[in-house]
């Protein structure tokens, strides 16, 4: 199957920094999860893929379109690109409808009667259909993250790339969103630090850290790294990458030598990403 993107050695350097190192990537329709810790290059994954940011090196694709070769075949990929960065600026003084409406006129929705039609469709695709008419700024942070989400909904794009999109919405809203996002068409790439997000939505998962790809597969693939690594009890395991009293006041460790009077269980994605990042700062000499 053609992938929807690919990247082929791309890095991204800022001066002596380099933010991402040479990845290879291809994305194919359904949706991925993209973890990682602060700073490990995430944001810059995405505004590569984007468009809204070059690289220093290597070759990306979208939609058959080389976005590295040249200014028209970008634009031909940006017509098949939504994008919600983790912080939007919104226009002053612009309501939601008429935002999202300045936002499909850019996209080259020329035609206002199927443009408006748009706008109202995605606004109701966000639960702000009753809202269209109120200034953004009178807007909830929920609802202004939403209105965020449904700018990058217009035309249903190919490739829909997400910052943080849970960020500020409760939990009836998340789920919401969860639904809306196992429904569409093309591929979904979400960047997220919420891990049951990753675990209840995405066929598959990419952990970045420092740079570099350090997992990509499946969800039951990173789970299945933790599987018996886990344990409940009344005592810590000793050496456990990191411990918590749960609410029935026993102790959940993941890693570690696990006390005679505790039980496996289940992880988590949480847990098995836990895993996989002190892992990594171990084979890398890095003290906890």
């Amino acid at each position: 199957m053609t992938p929807v993107a690919s990247l082929a050695d791309v890095s991204k350097r800022y001066g002596a920094t380099t933010a991402l190192h040479p990845t290879s990537i291809d994305l194919q329709t359904g949706v991925i999860g993209l973890l990682g810790p602060n700073g490990a290059g995430k944001t810059t994954l995405l505004r590569l893929l984007s468009t809204a940011l070059p690289p220093s090196a290597g070759r990306i694709e979208v939609s058959g379109q080389e976005v590295t070769g040249g200014h028209a075949a970008r634009v031909e990929a940006r017509r098949r690109i939504g994008y919600t960065p983790q912080e939007v600026v919104f226009p002053r003084g612009m309501t939601a409808f008429g935002f999202l409406d300045y936002i499909a006129v850019l996209k080259e929705w020329k035609e206002s009667g199927a443009r408006h039609a748009e706008v109202r469709r995605v606004l109701a695709l966000v639960d702000l259909g009753d809202r269209g008419s109120m200034k953004v700024a009178k807007l909830s942070g929920g609802q202004r993250r939403r209105l965020a989400i449904a700018q990058a909904l217009i035309g249903a794009p190919e490739l829909l790339i997400l910052d943080e999109p849970t960020t500020g919405l409760d939990p009836e809203q998340r789920a919401s969103l969860r639904g809306l996002l196992s429904g569409a068409a093309g591929t979904v790439l979400i960047s997220t630090h919420q891990t049951e997000d990753v675990a209840a939505l995405c066929d598959r998962v990419i952990v970045l850290d420092g740079g570099r790809v350090r997992f990509d597969g499946s969800v039951p693939e990173l789970l299945a790294t933790a599987t018996a690594r886990v344990h409940i009890g009344p005592t810590a395991s000793v050496g456990a990458v990191q411990t918590w009293k749960t609410g029935t006041g026993l102790v959940r460790s993941v890693g570690g030598q696990p006390a005679p009077d505790s039980s496996v269980v289940d992880p988590s994605v949480e847990d098995a990403y836990l895993l996989l990042r002190a892992e990594q700062r171990f084979a890398e000499g890095v003290t906890p």
